[in-house]
């Protein structure tokens, strides 16, 4: 009994395929020149009303990651 193409694929431990999406994902924005604007808006959003609701964001992210990963700064 073989997989089918709309059954999906258990490939163990870690998920090639998706870490393939995710990757490629990340180098078509990277070529798409939105970086350097998506930063600029990012930092701006630190110098408003908004920084607070992102640092309480943050530290909810960080009490759910690995012990030696909360420590880590941004």
């Amino acid at each position: 009994m073989g997989a089918t193409n709309d059954t999906p694929r258990n490939e163990g431990e870690g998920n090639r395929t998706a870490a393939k999406q995710y990757n490629d994902a990340q180098r078509k924005f990277v070529e798409s020149g939105k970086v350097e604007p998506a930063a600029k808006d990012a930092e701006h959003a630190l110098e408003t009303d908004e920084a607070e609701e992102l640092k309480r964001a943050e530290e909810k992210g960080r009490a759910h990651a690995r012990p030696h990963e909360q420590e880590r700064e941004i």
